[in-house]
């Protein structure tokens, strides 16, 4: 009777865990589906340590669904450097996704539509800092112009 009892025991943790171990796949799997981004979930930000706006747009990325990691680092020039991301178009952090580097506070929208219509880019820029954009606070006072970047040189990508 002892044994009956144990075995019963061993199999229903052992139930227990493969219904744990699925469902934490299928939540992630309808997580990663629901916001848009398939398998193109993951984003890094480099970052500086001190900067709050990053900060808030991690947190809206991570609302958003995207598994974020964040790179702090002192030298976000070296990160403009590696990108080729002109002077002209930067904002405080950068992000790299799908293959593209994301420079700004640029908008989930924005980002699925770089990574449904895989561009020629290197990536999308939403320069400065603009109030109403993810992370800034504050009221959007119009529209935003994302510039696409290949190799140094600027070119509108789209106004959200």
């Amino acid at each position: 009777m002892n044994k009956k009892i144990i075995l019963l025991i061993i199999g229903l943790v052992f139930l227990g865990g493969v219904f744990y171990v699925w469902s934490s796949i299928a939540k992630n799997n309808t997580a990663n589906i629901s916001n848009g981004l398939g398998k193109d979930n993951k984003i890094t930000v480099f970052k500086s340590l001190t900067c709050g706006c990053c900060g808030g747009y991690v947190d809206y990325l991570k609302k958003e669904g995207l598994d974020v990691k964040v790179e702090n680092t002192n030298d976000m020039l070296s990160i403009k450097e590696k990108y080729q991301i002109p002077s002209e178009v930067e904002s405080c952090h950068t992000s790299s996704i799908g293959g593209y580097f994301v420079e700004g506070h640029v908008p989930i929208e924005v980002i699925k539509k770089l990574l449904t219509e895989k561009p020629a880019l290197d990536g999308i820029a939403l320069p400065g800092m603009p109030m109403g954009s993810p992370g800034m606070g504050g009221n959007k006072m119009g529209e935003f112009k994302i510039y696409g970047i290949s190799k140094g040189e600027i070119t509108e990508f789209t106004t959200f």
